[in-house]
């Protein structure tokens, strides 16, 4: 049975506390008055060097002209000057929020694909099925931190959500927004957080379930009773998942932009998270393979999953591009303006996110022998998750921190204290049951499916 090795433990857990004062460093170091977001401004404004093209008596002029034309514009300034200063203080907010919706978004997905290949009593995959339920674990503390974003967004202790601040639907207040208030049907206070919790009691009760049923499998003599339990809660699940999958992408994505509007928004997060969960399935079973803790996973496990990530690489690029150019398309200003302002501030990664999700994994995993290279895997797998985080990135931080944006210790600390949890959630509950569910019907089939798919497959090709 696996243990978890002290030095992994140890680096997680450095992981996680690196991670957890970086985060509190960026919260304590963030402006807190319009006067310091002024300097901010002006130190901007100095790092570009606008003042040093001039003599200096020309700039005297210069900025005596300057100042008297705009003389009547302080108020605009000011103004100006208060929206940088809500963006500085949205930042680690949003970085927090970023990887944590990376990571939350990671392991309901791996969820999701279990449950599927247990309603679709698939058999190459159940030696896959412990890896799985390990990663499934993070859901519970995930959906905990998740819990408090969604709390503190609703008390106003954050503004990422434009939507919620103080005006926004009194049609007497100067910041009355006529288009959200048409939305408060679904955009409103009360509804937004009993809607989030619902997401995530119903994942958390799935997760609980699922578990329970496969560890009692492992010793069950009931003639399957304990595994059709699991096959119906996994059908209950995925009807589940599939309805608040996307209603989570709009509430806690979307809502983020509350005038822009896609319907496609729901299925484009869903490909992108899951591109990313099944990278993290290949990951993890490397990593236990080559420590020797699952022998009964073989090349023909690894090329599957590889498979996986490539056809749902090209699945993303699909609907980015449906996306993408019905919106370029239509050019309706209401729709447009989402991809003007990434495009504008958010260019190079806007750029290599798209490079990185589809144009390496076409090239790296287009040729079959290489889908069975775990190194290869690894190389493609890397590029595929920080691709996809970029995405998530690219999804939120417009919205929340308008051009203020760069990757600095909010972004890194919140990346290390996440992948930290991961490691340590993971291989923890990974030691705790056996790495083989022995009670699956199909677990014969999934030992053995090698000899057809890899080693017979040109033999059987040949014969026809």
């Amino acid at each position: 049975m696996y243990q978890f090795s002290g030095k992994l433990k140890t680096f997680s857990i450095a992981l996680m506390i690196i991670g957890a004062l970086g985060v509190g460093y960026s919260f304590l170091t963030a402006p807190k008055t319009v006067e310091d977001a002024k300097e901010i401004i002006a130190k901007q404004h100095d790092s570009h060097g606008e003042a040093a093209t001039h003599d200096s008596s020309v700039s005297v002029t210069h900025n005596n002209a300057k100042k008297a034309e705009h003389a009547d514009d302080a108020h605009a300034d000011d103004e100006h000057a208060e929206h940088v200063l809500h963006a500085l203080q949205n930042k680690p907010w949003a970085a927090t929020y970023v990887a944590l919706f990376f990571f939350l978004g990671i392991t309901l997905l791996v969820m999701a694909f279990y449950a599927s290949q247990r309603v679709a009593q698939a058999g190459w995959s159940v030696v896959l099925f412990r890896v799985m339920e390990a990663i499934s674990a993070n859901i519970v503390p995930a959906s905990i931190l998740m819990f408090v974003i969604v709390m503190t967004s609703a008390g106003h202790l954050n503004h990422m959500f434009t939507w919620m601040g103080e005006g926004v639907f009194d049609p007497a207040s100067d910041k009355y927004d006529a288009i959200v208030d048409g939305k408060k049907w679904w955009l409103n206070v009360p509804g937004w957080t009993i809607r989030s919790v619902i997401y995530l009691l119903g994942w958390n009760a799935y997760r609980y379930f699922s578990r329970k049923f496969s560890l009692a499998e492992d010793n069950a003599n009931d003639g399957n009773k304990t595994y059709k339990k699991n096959f119906h809660a996994s059908v209950i699940f995925l009807v589940f998942f599939m309805v608040t999958e996307s209603m989570m992408s709009w509430d806690w994505i979307m809502g983020l932009d509350p005038h822009w509007f896609s319907t496609l928004f729901g299925w484009y997060v869903l490909a992108t998270l899951l591109v990313s969960a099944l990278t993290v399935i290949a990951f993890v079973t490397i990593y236990l393979r080559s420590k020797g803790h699952l022998p009964f996973v073989n090349d023909s496990h690894l090329h599957d999953l590889a498979k996986f990530m490539f056809g749902f690489s090209v699945f993303w690029t699909y609907l980015w591009f449906s996306q993408f150019m019905l919106i370029w398309y239509a050019d309706m200003s209401e729709e447009t303006v989402y991809f003007i302002a990434r495009f504008n501030d958010y260019k190079l990664p806007f750029l290599s996110m798209l490079v990185m999700n589809f144009v390496f994994p076409i090239l790296l995993l287009i040729n079959s022998d290489f889908k069975s290279r775990p190194w290869f895997i690894v190389i493609g797998g890397l590029v595929i998750l920080a691709g996809h985080y970029l995405d998530v990135f690219i999804m939120i931080m417009p919205a929340t921190v308008g051009d203020q944006w760069f990757f600095g210790i909010p972004e890194l600390s919140a990346l290390a204290f996440f992948i930290g949890l991961f490691i340590f959630v993971t291989f923890r509950t990974f030691a705790k049951a056996p790495a083989l569910a022995k009670g699956n019907p199909f677990l014969e089939e999934s030992t053995h499916f090698h000899y057809y798919n890899i080693e017979h497959e040109g033999e059987e090709e040949n014969h026809h």
